[in-house]
């Protein structure tokens, strides 16, 4: 299901404070056997262990420092006296002294506590009131009516509302009506918030039914009656999504201690690998716009390059499986060096270079090779990386098993020369300086660059926008590791996509030159497709892959937008246009100065902007190049308006003959699509984040 060690979220319901539930259907049966509905937690335990949740019972063990160890989530589930109530136990429903003071420091080291209880509260003989009253949760004596908002005509069938705060929102994302039945009220003080909360019509007047507390490190939920997710009751499915996004919210503290260093490399710690680099970083100051060296640095140039080749047989050890490649390489620098340091061709050292032939979770490659990547430069340039291979088994077989590409070889930079100190996140094999025709046998995306990138500049426009964010997006922002998988399996489904669907072109378009809008649409439409293909992936139960739907939008929504340069930005025009169409179909809400998304309307509306985009391409395989480029701006122009000095838009077109398409491409402006205000305003108080 996608999931690491690192994102295994441990839940502990405890069943030593003769609480009234238990997530067994048999200890339920035990407790009410004419009724066990009314005492299982079972179906609310089964849906977090299918979202990944590591579910387990404390039947023994005193809540304490030992007990609560590698506990991330711990649940109290109604405690009750069982005069009134019939319970899993026959023990006390009070916490003891250590105790207290240990789930307290639990919850201030990063621990998540979650605690429900019931109408009348102080009957039930529990001592919660003492638990809270430092995260600034208490729970008051009585019950909530609600004769105005109530559900079947029962004044004690409260239907709640969301307080209105952004933690509200977040915790309120696919829930449109909650019923509370017979419950209690709570007050905050300090920085803890009401979530939900009764009518202004109810007695208490909007008495809160659900509270909030981010305490330190940890965080704390508190909800008035236990009845709305018991078996009976949590078939409605806005009790459903309620009950997910509290654990989704609690589990945000373990996301972020995901952040943990990785493994240091053995290759990139030594000193011939520094040594190296170092030689690799001087070589790369002495060459020429098309990576030649002038005879003047020839002195210097052989010094260096005999240091590098003296370097490869140590670095060698390290990287076993790319014996035949290491080989060539050399005998690519001896020609280099013995050619007179020309026009660098390291054709050969590229076709012994196979990254998609080592598959392998964190093996690590060693490139060295004339390229042009970095910097965005068309200046050729020796640079030296050691990349590492995140292949977990769950990527592994969705490769294999659903989006076959065995080109597909993503990465992670380990280190690496001056040039990859920019934003560069790709090492593709049309880079690299050669004679002749490139090959094309794999295509390497350093996910962890993307990653962090993508949730820089995320989280600086959520912020910039006052975005409420559904749970599971603040744990995926929360964690580097977790967004970087994420960025993997966005990737491998994008690059498939590539060659998928209607193709009235070359999809890669690498020996074409065509419009920049073009680029866009196409990277525009294989990124709705990877979101519609992750979509379906999680309604299927694999529910890591709800993550690149969040990762899509941010991504295109925020970053591409208002990164770079601002001539023919193909990237930034896709990401424009998914905000114009999902604005005018008011998926998209902007208004005073806060953004709101209609998280549940999402996946019908990339769909149908999948199609519009699918209908261009079915014409454009029977029209003509230069038709089909016109019916494109057409299209883009439906949402995004063009620069007002476009020659290319519809009214007062210039184009009037087909003979040379170059001609006309001439005549697109290097803005042809403008940033709107929303873009440019975000542009300014964000910058380059």
């Amino acid at each position: 299901n996608g999931d690491s060690k690192l994102r295994r979220v441990k839940v502990l319901f405890d069943e030593t404070h003769n609480e009234s539930w238990s997530t067994s259907r048999e200890k339920a049966i035990e407790i009410s056997p004419d009724y066990p509905e009314y005492s299982s937690y079972q179906a609310a335990a089964g849906l977090l262990k299918e979202r990944g949740f590591l579910v387990e019972r404390n039947l023994h063990h005193a809540l304490t420092r030992d007990r609560l160890e590698g506990v991330d989530i711990l649940a109290l589930v109604h405690p009750c006296d069982p005069r009134w109530e019939r319970t899993v136990s026959q023990n006390s429903p009070r916490l003891s002294p250590e105790e207290i003071r240990d789930i307290q420091d639990f919850v201030r080291r990063g621990g998540a506590l979650l605690v429900i209880t019931e109408y009348e509260h102080d009957k039930y003989g529990d001592n919660l009131n003492e638990l809270l009253e430092p995260f600034g949760l208490t729970i008051r004596n009585g019950t909530v009516l609600d004769r105005v908002r109530c559900a079947n005509r029962n004044p004690t069938w409260v239907l709640s509302e969301a307080s209105g705060s952004p933690l509200s929102r977040s915790l309120t994302t696919g829930v449109s009506t909650v019923c509370f039945y017979q419950a209690g009220y709570i007050t905050v003080s300090g920085s803890a918030e009401i979530v939900l909360q009764a009518s202004a019509q109810a007695h208490p007047a909007r008495a809160g039914l659900l509270g909030a507390s981010q305490a330190e490190d940890g965080r704390v939920l508190l909800v008035t009656d236990s009845l709305l997710f018991g078996d009976d009751y949590l078939t409605d499915p806005n009790h459903q999504a309620l009950w997910l996004n509290c654990f989704q919210w609690l589990a945000v503290p373990r996301f972020q201690r995901n952040n943990l260093p990785k493994p240091p490399s053995e290759a990139a710690r030594s000193g011939h690998w520094k040594s190296m680099r170092e030689s690799v970083n001087g070589l790369s100051l002495l060459q020429q716009p098309d990576g030649s060296v002038p005879a003047s640095f020839h002195e210097t140039a052989g010094k260096l390059t005999e240091q590098i080749l003296g370097h490869l047989p140590e670095l060698a050890q390290f990287f076993p499986h790319q014996k035949e490649y290491l080989e060539q390489l050399r005998e690519d620098l001896d020609r280099w060096r013995s050619e007179g340091y020309r026009k660098p061709d390291f054709q050969k050292s590229l076709s012994a270079f196979h990254p998609e032939r080592h598959r392998q979770d964190q093996i690590e490659h060693f490139v060295l090779f004339p390229l042009y990547t970095p910097n965005a430069s068309l200046q050729t340039r020796f640079e030296t990386l050691i990349m590492r291979m995140p292949w977990p088994d769950w990527l592994a077989r969705l490769e294999r098993e659903r989006y076959p590409n065995a080109k597909f070889a993503p990465g992670h930079l380990v280190d690496h020369t001056r040039g990859y100190q920019s934003e560069c996140a790709v090492l593709f094999p049309e880079t690299i300086a050669v004679a002749g025709k490139s090959s094309n046998h794999f295509a390497t995306i350093f996910c962890d660059r993307e990653a962090l990138r993508l949730q820089r500049y995320a989280k600086h426009a959520i912020e910039a926008v006052s975005l409420p964010t559904p749970p599971n997006l603040e744990c995926l922002l929360s964690s580097l590791p977790t967004l970087e998988d994420t960025v993997a399996l966005w990737d491998l489904i994008h690059d498939r996509s590539h060659s998928l669907g209607e193709l009235p072109f070359d999809p890669f378009m690498i020996r074409q030159r065509a419009p920049f809008w073009m680029y866009a649409l196409e990277e525009l439409r294989v990124d709705l497709r990877s979101f519609s293909e992750a979509h379906h992936l999680a309604k299927e139960g694999f529910h890591f892959a709800e993550y690149v739907p969040y990762a899509i939008l941010l991504d295109r929504l925020f970053r591409f937008p208002i990164v770079g340069s601002r001539i023919k930005n193909y990237d930034g025009l896709a990401g424009q246009l998914l905000f114009a169409f999902l604005h005018e179909k008011d998926v998209l809400q902007w208004c005073d100065n806060t953004l709101r998304i209609a998280w549940e309307q999402l996946p019908s509306s990339i769909e149908e902007l999948r199609r519009e985009i699918a209908s261009l391409y079915r014409l454009g395989a029977t029209c003509s190049k230069l038709t089909f480029w016109i019916e494109a701006h057409d299209l883009i122009t439906k949402y995004v308006r063009p620069n007002v000095a476009s020659r290319w838009k519809r009214e007062g077109r210039l184009i009037d003959n087909e003979a040379d398409p170059a001609k006309w491409i001439g005549l697109v402006e290097n803005d042809e699509f403008p940033l709107g205000n929303f873009h440019s305003n975000l542009k300014r108080k964000i910058g380059e984040a």
